[in-house]
């Protein structure tokens, strides 16, 4: 595996779990033991109910876009040579909404990727730790 460059997420004790299961292909959330609420975040509490006590549940992959850009300047270091790069927010079928990039597209312009196009995860494993979450178009 060559060395990557762009920036990574913070692993820690209550991250761990989600990093762990992406190494496998599979994509787990944080749920509210309480109110049910899937968190895209790794905190013990539930910022929609105020309870603490979550646990971790699979979800299908699936999803469509919710909303999507193109950025054509580098606001991080490493990300130079991905410019021009699309950023989409996916709506995963149980509802959470995940920040990610569209994989899978001949040009990744914003025509290509369409707000509502059924997408489904792929897993991008980019350093020994860190695997990434991404999605591409369903194909039918």
């Amino acid at each position: 595996m060559s060395e990557y460059r762009k920036p990574l997420p913070p692993i820690n004790h209550l991250s761990r779990p989600f990093w762990e299961a992406t190494k496998q292909g599979r994509l787990i959330l944080p749920r509210c033991n309480h109110c049910g609420t899937f968190h895209t975040y790794f905190e013990p509490w539930c910022s929609t109910c105020g309870e603490e006590g979550v646990h971790f549940e699979e979800l299908s992959g699936r999803g469509k876009i919710w909303t999507n850009c193109r950025f054509h300047r580098s606001y991080f270091s490493g990300m130079e040579e991905s410019l021009p790069y699309n950023v989409a927010m996916v709506e995963l079928d149980e509802g959470p909404r995940l920040m990610t990039n569209i994989v899978g597209l001949e040009h990744g312009t914003l025509d290509e990727m369409p707000i509502g196009m059924e997408v489904e995860a792929v897993f991008e494993s980019v350093t020994d730790e860190v695997t990434l979450v991404k999605f591409r178009p369903v194909r039918k």
